[in-house]
């Protein structure tokens, strides 16, 4: 007898054919297709693991975004710091030179008036409508914060980062950031 199964018999655990067994009944068991339902009834839309897997891929910064704004930035000079977390809201660009805070706004997340971006979805709509509000009170709080610690606060959407409009607008942010046109 192996020493691996001798302590496996003396530690009171079923044979390792019973434990073979066992376990294909339990590959079997997850093989087959369990339909996941919702708290309402409805069947789940995703197999398992995929909502996780889509979940995990929504990035709270670093955003693609994000990351246009700050290259822009920096080939016209200005150095700043990103997220700093000394500042309420963690501003996604700091430019402690020009006392200014730059956000970059997801259109949906912080729901931008009047943009065909922010649409509510259909299902849920309770906690979603909470949700982003909530967001939203918290963005206009934490901005006061801000300016009242002196900084100038400038929000950048989605939106405005459109292929037609991406240079006029990244222009006019240069603009507010520096007071030079």
């Amino acid at each position: 007898m192996k020493a691996g199964t001798r302590k496996a018999a003396q530690a009171g655990s079923p044979p390792s054919s019973v434990r073979a067994k066992h376990k294909s009944k339990r590959a079997e068991k997850h093989a087959t297709k369990h339909v996941k339902r919702r708290a309402d009834g409805r069947p789940e839309k995703y197999e398992r693991g995929t909502r996780s897997y889509t979940m995990s891929h929504i990035r709270g910064k670093d955003t693609s975004i994000e990351v246009m704004v700050r290259r822009y930035l920096f080939s016209r000079g200005l150095r700043f710091r990103k997220n700093d977390k000394r500042y309420p809201g963690h501003p996604d660009v700091v430019l402690p030179k020009w006392h200014a805070v730059v956000f970059v706004n997801g259109c949906f997340w912080h729901m931008h008036e009047g943009c065909s971006k922010h649409t509510m979805p259909k299902s849920n709509v309770e906690f979603w409508t909470a949700k982003l509000t909530r967001n939203r009170e918290r963005d206009r709080r934490q901005h006061a914060e801000l300016e009242a610690m002196g900084w100038r606060v400038i929000v950048v959407w989605e939106c405005e980062l459109g292929k037609a409009v991406r240079e006029s607008r990244l222009e006019r942010l240069y603009a507010e950031i520096t007071g030079v046109s």
